[in-house]
């Protein structure tokens, strides 16, 4: 795999300082069912690397400590890791929202039995991986028979509520670009979805997010393959727009990795860009306890671009809905 730090530690991105810290966002390991092409951070089944019961003992303290609002679970596939639901109660007992960043196929593996169920009845927010509503697209992407699992997924989860209104059980979905290219504007891309998920299999969720490809990790490497990589830096670098710095996640986030060590955000975490937290050179879960990450210079890279292209990306979607932006992936078509 072709690394892509060197070529994104040079920058003139704007500098940042964190506003507050409302959401951790843990990374449970590496582990996951799928092997994704766009995956910026090279999960797949066999890594091994994930976060042991001390270390998720120490995530349940700090949210304690420091009054964390959010609690963003993320991989590979966290629920692969075997604290996952004791994470989960802990947090939600504390009043702590949480978020599940889910594939959708895990609900199908072997030993997830009653996951669903779970995450309904802790209540947790589901954001949910579909890359589009084409069973083609989404199996080139991600693997043969993905499509079909993720819908059976997403029919089991509106079954528990999930997406319904009333419910209070909130289901998002995930869409990427599939190549060297900005996502469509969020809203309308949001409506086709919407459209072909309800009208071909009766599927409701809340909101689509559509995040754009980071140039690090696997395709990030794959953009070096193909000649492509500073072509890309250079469309994301010409749809800057400096009023998506004050909502760019870094901003009141901290990642966690699966050794409980500290980034700015999860881009960050895969490049081996630590944060500040304190005077540590390795900042840590545990140094939350005594010091607090507001106020600390993030760090930022080329990478950054990323989040500030176009409408913006973050964990949460779109920041902005811009007028227009260059190289937008081709709107899809709605199925006939």
């Amino acid at each position: 795999m072709h690394p892509t730090l060197h070529l994104l530690a040079k920058t003139d991105f704007p500098p940042l300082a964190r506003a507050s810290l409302d959401t951790l966002q843990v990374n449970l390991g590496y582990k996951c069912n799928q092997s994704c092409l766009h995956c910026h951070v090279n999960a797949g089944p066999n890594r091994t690397e994930m976060m042991d019961g001390a270390t998720i003992d120490l995530v349940i303290q700090v949210l304690r400590a420091r009054r964390i609002q959010t609690l963003d679970l993320t991989g590979g596939a966290p629920e692969l890791n075997e604290n996952f639901r004791r994470l989960v109660s802990a947090a939600r007992a504390l009043g702590v929202k949480v978020i599940d960043r889910c594939n959708l196929t895990i609900l199908a593996e072997p030993g997830q039995q009653g996951l669903a169920e779970f995450l309904a009845a802790e209540g947790v927010e589901v954001v949910a991986s579909m890359p589009c509503y084409s069973l083609e697209r989404v199996d080139r992407q991600r693997g043969e028979g993905v499509f079909d699992l993720s819908i059976s997924g997403l029919q089991a989860l509106n079954r528990l509520g999930y997406g319904q209104p009333g419910s209070g059980l909130v289901l998002n979905l995930v869409y990427n670009p599939q190549g060297a290219a900005l996502p469509p504007p969020q809203q309308a891309l949001e409506a086709d979805y919407k459209h072909e998920l309800g009208h071909h299999f009766g599927i409701q969720f809340n909101q689509l997010f559509a995040l754009t490809n980071m140039p690090i990790q696997r395709f990030g490497s794959t953009l070096v393959s193909k000649g492509e990589f500073q072509s890309y830096m250079q469309l994301l670098r010409s749809a800057y727009r400096a009023e998506n710095l004050g909502t760019v996640m870094c901003m009141s986030l901290l990642s966690v990795d699966w050794q409980g060590y500290l980034y700015d955000c999860d881009f960050n975490q895969m490049l081996g860009l630590r944060a500040q937290v304190g005077s540590q050179a390795l900042p840590h879960l545990s140094d939350l306890l005594a010091h607090s990450a507001v106020g600390a210079a993030i760090r930022v890279a080329d990478h950054c671009y990323g989040c500030t292209a176009g409408q913006g990306s973050s964990c949460g979607g779109a920041l902005e809905s811009p007028a227009a932006a260059p190289k937008h992936e081709p709107m899809l078509s709605r199925a006939a």
